[in-house]
């Protein structure tokens, strides 16, 4: 029988999509033919109709010319008038020609149009030509004559009547077409509907074809779902379809999941069948037996032995308990070694064999007609924590199948341990038997074994128990050390993006310094040219606004710092340099740097120094200053009247905390400094530390600053070992006391440190919002502007400038050209080695580092390197002042290095050393 040809129902549907497009295509073909003929005839009209008339005008507009020249001449007799007539007269007949070819479909029209020809040729032997002609003789009297009878009008008039009903003929002519015309579209137009109707219905009568033919299938498959369902559980119901598409591959993958479905609830109908069955049997051969007969009824076996181990001097033996379909005991041997034939090779392996291939000397499986050797050999081994207890071979008429060994495999899986309770309970019983025949003879003895027995049993329980937590236990420790080990990864994860986080803030305000420095330096330097006002072309609120300008400027650079500062001390990239410092010079120090502030401020500043303070201590002078200075512009900052005492002692042994003589010191210093100012709210004292905080709004107002001097200052303090407290009363003045020790032995553990601030830390009293402490630098000078020493070192000097930025090489040459030097400039690296390879040799090159195309080191490496110019001195010049960068320009080929803002003192001593050696 040849196999059904599949129509699926995508077949289905494009088929029908492909009759309407058929059913379109046809009708767009006759639609076109008939509107390709209705444009033929449209445009006949259109052109003969149309070209008919203006033939026929033309032709009496020629007849026109020829009498308005002919009447023109004969009254004025001026020869111009001839000029119409004659090119009429030649142009008539042309057209007269075309009109006639137009009309040979029509000879009642070519009759009149000869009339016509006629009455035309009559007017001009009558009355055209004859009249010209005396006209030039000059014969006035017969002109008169003629006139008087004007044959000519008559003529015209003839004319004229000719031409009006040649035209009324052609316009009922047209007119006729255009009747015909509208009659034929609109059976077009009928039969267009017609036609749509048409494609319409056959569109319907396809779609509805094709819709019974899917959902008429889908029902069926539909209704015998139905019925399966309502079946209760029975699954010998199958969906037969009778389509050969979708429908009948959805039906057939049901069927499949049916059969599957039937076959699991088989499988656990049977196991659970299997498992109740031995329930109460407390014996090993009745257990054998029960379970050979119920596997061999699920599966079909016809033959099958049962083995169980026991042990003795030989080692595991495994001995028949049962068989099924014994004939006087010879169902398979009574004992095997492990290893021993296939059954003992599958004992040692722990595997199930199934064996197809049944040679002929296997054993014969009688029935009472005869012998019959089996087809299929199913041998299982018994599993009890992973050792080998019973063996069950089963043989078969018929191959077992895939189900029938799935559905061993599983029952056995919990049959272990049956037969293990079953051989335990039996040992139990043993027991119990022979303290019962010990008991007649020996009561106490019985009594104490009973007693024994019990205590067994209880051993043997808490035993399981124990093993059950022990089990609970593990689980719960690999729980815990994979959620360790998931923990640890997440940890790691988190480490990478702190770093990741840590390298862009890094390159973040390397980037913002150097885009804030460049500008900044060319506002420094030109403000401080105006300040000095060599020329003296300004005025002194002018030199005022320059002095403003600068000092701005010079503020801004402070923040700047700070904030760089505070960054490098967060990310820990913050060298601390730990050497000697000179205590002594302390006091002087202060007083250098602060007198002139408290004189301004009318401010009284005392400074007392203990005799206990060692001279010579050890940490990062750098950052000890800076915190001193911070401290003491805050304190300036917010006293309008009083003092500002500064306070340096040696921490008294006594006063020495447990965590602070943890610390391996020479010594613990204390330095306070206290004013008179407007104080500090005591909920405000943590706020303060923070950066970018203060106490509130108004203190920005009136005092300015940005919050960063105090979140500094703590920092900083943390790295040198100590820390800052503070003590504080709303109108009466605020102490910050720095606690620092001596780093003799390097730094101290930051843990110990926190503790120790913690356990020292005075209860903070309430102190004003400590706007931005911005360190205050030495106050600085105005240098004149004429910078002769040294016999006028820089005149007539060769300086190349390479810088991108405009701005920092108008200040920078403005600056120098007044010293007298030679400036020359380039805007990146490229450039300056075309320069020295094509100019003069130059005394001295200040070298910007960021730039385009090729930066300031390898610009300074090619120098040193190809151009052989080692003892050139080159300055870096370099806004982005981050780690380590005063040492790559060094190693680069930098003779120096100064970091943008540029202070102009510090440039022209630096070119000076340069310069004069």
């Amino acid at each position: 029988m040849e196999k059904k040809m599949r129509f699926g129902i995508k077949s289905k549907i494009i088929i029908g999509y492909l009759i309407v497009i058929v059913c379109l295509f046809i009708a767009f073909i006759v639609l076109n033919s008939q509107i390709s003929s209705l444009q033929k005839e449209r445009n006949f009209i259109i052109d003969h109709d149309i070209e008919v008339h203006d033939l026929t005008n033309r032709i009496e507009k020629h007849l026109l010319d020829m009498e308005t020249g002919q009447r023109g001449y004969i009254i004025t007799g001026e020869a111009s008038y001839l000029e119409p007539y004659n090119s009429a007269a030649s142009s008539w007949e042309k057209d007269y020609n075309a009109l006639y070819q137009l009309l040979n479909n029509n000879p009642n029209q070519q009759e009149k149009l000869e009339k016509i020809k006629g009455s035309i040729q009559d007017w001009i032997e009558a009355a055209g030509e004859p009249t010209i002609a005396l006209k030039k003789e000059n014969n006035t009297k017969e002109l008169q004559q003629f006139f008087e009878k004007d044959p000519g009008r008559q003529y015209m008039d003839d004319i004229r009547s000719q031409f009006t009903s040649f035209r009324n003929v052609e316009k009922k002519s047209t007119e006729t077409r255009a009747t015909e015309l509208d009659e034929k579209n609109q059976k077009i137009k009928i039969g267009l509907y017609g036609l749509l109707l048409f494609v319409t219905l056959i569109s319907l009568a396809i779609a509805i074809v094709l819709s019974n033919s899917i959902v008429n299938t889908i029902k069926e498959v539909t209704q015998t779902i139905k019925r399966i369902t309502a079946s209760k559980g029975e699954l010998k119901g199958r969906i037969k379809v009778r389509s050969n598409d979708e429908i009948k591959d959805l039906g057939i993958a049901t069927n499949a999941l049916l059969e599957n479905i039937e076959e699991r609830n088989w499988l656990q109908t049977n196991i659970a069948h299997a498992v109740t069955m031995y329930q109460g049997i407390a014996s090993v051969d009745k257990l054998a037996e029960k379970f050979l007969f119920t596997v061999s009824e699920m599966t079909g076996a016809s033959f099958g032995a049962f083995y169980v181990r026991e042990e003795n001097d030989k080692g595991d033996l495994f001995v028949k308990q049962a068989a099924f379909a014994d004939r006087k005991g010879d169902a398979g041997r009574e004992s095997f070694l492990i290893g021993q034939g296939l059954i003992g090779q599958a004992a040692l392996e722990k595997r199930t064999l199934v064996i197809n291939d049944v040679p002929d000397t296997y054993q014969l499986i009688a029935s009472g007609l005869g012998d019959v050797k089996p087809k299929s050999i199913f041998i299982v081994p018994v599993l009890f924590e992973d050792e080998v207890i019973a063996v069950i071979e089963l043989a078969s008429l018929h191959e077992f199948t895939v189900l029938e060994q799935e559905l061993i495999s599983q029952v056995i899986e919990t049959f272990g341990l049956t037969i293990n309770g079953v051989i335990r309970r039996m040992e139990i019983a043993r027991l119990l038997k022979e303290s019962q025949a010990m008991t007649e003879e020996l009561q106490a003895q019985s009594e104490e074994l009973q007693t024994q027995s019990e205590e067994l049993q209880m051993q043997s329980e808490e035993l399981r128990m124990i093993n059950e937590q022990l089990e609970e236990r593990t689980k719960d420790a690999e729980e815990k050390s994979f959620e360790l080990e998931a923990a640890k990864e997440d940890l790691e994860e988190k480490a990478h993006q702190l770093e990741l986080n840590s390298q862009y803030k890094s390159e973040f305000l390397a980037n913002m310094s150097h885009e804030l420095r460049t500008p900044l330096n060319s506002i420094l330097i030109l403000s401080e040219m105006l300040e000095e006002n060599a020329a003296k072309t300004l005025s002194e609120d002018e030199e005022e606004y320059a002095r403003i300008i600068h000092s701005s400027g010079k503020d801004l650079l402070a923040l700047i710092n700070d904030i760089l500062d505070l960054s490098k001390v967060e990310s820990g990239k913050l060298d601390v340099l730990l050497a000697e410092m000179n205590m002594s010079e302390l006091p002087d120090q202060i007083e250098r740097n602060f007198s002139h502030v408290a004189e301004q401020k009318k401010v009284q500043l005392k400074i007392n120094k203990a005799q206990d303070v060692p001279d010579i201590i050890h940490t990062d002078e750098k950052r000890f200053q800076q915190i001193v200075k911070n401290l003491l512009s805050n304190a300036f900052k917010f006293t309008e009247s009083g003092s500002v005492t500064v306070s340096i002692q040696r921490v008294a042994d006594h006063r020495l905390t447990t965590a602070m003589r943890t610390v391996d010191t020479d010594c613990w210093l204390e330095i306070a400094v206290a004013d008179t100012g407007i104080g500090i709210p005591k909920e405000k004292h943590q706020l303060i530390f923070e950066a970018f905080q203060q106490a509130d709004g108004a203190t920005v107002r009136k005092y300015g600053g940005t919050g960063l001097g105090l979140s500094i200052c703590s920092e900083f303090a943390k790295l040198l070992g100590g820390w800052i407290s503070l003590s504080s009363e709303v109108g009466k003045g605020s102490t910050f006391t720095l606690y620092l020790p001596s780093l003799s032995n390097g730094l101290v553990d930051y843990e110990k440190v926190n503790f120790a601030y913690e356990e020292v830390a005075v209860s903070v009293e309430e102190a004003e919002p400590e706007a931005e402490i911005t360190e205050i630098d030495h106050p600085v000078q105005p240098v004149e502007p004429s910078l002769q020493d040294d016999e006028n070192v820089f005149q007539d000097k060769r300086v190349l400038i390479v810088d991108d930025d405009q701005r920092n090489i108008f200040a920078l040459k403005t600056a120098l050209a007044k010293q007298g030097m030679t400036i020359m400039t380039a805007h990146n690296g490229i450039e300056c080695l075309e320069m020295m390879k094509n100019s003069e040799p130059f005394d001295l090159i200040l070298m910007d580092i960021m730039m385009p195309q090729m930066d300031g080191y390898e610009a300074m490496q090619k120098i040193r390197g190809e151009l052989k110019l080692v003892d050139l001195p080159i300055i870096a010049l370099t806004a982005k002042a981050m780690n380590n960068d005063r040492e790559k320009c060094l190693e680069a080929g930098a003779s120096d290095y100064i970091s943008k803002p540029l202070d102009l003192n510090q440039l022209f001593s630096v070119m000076r050393v340069w310069l004069v050696n």
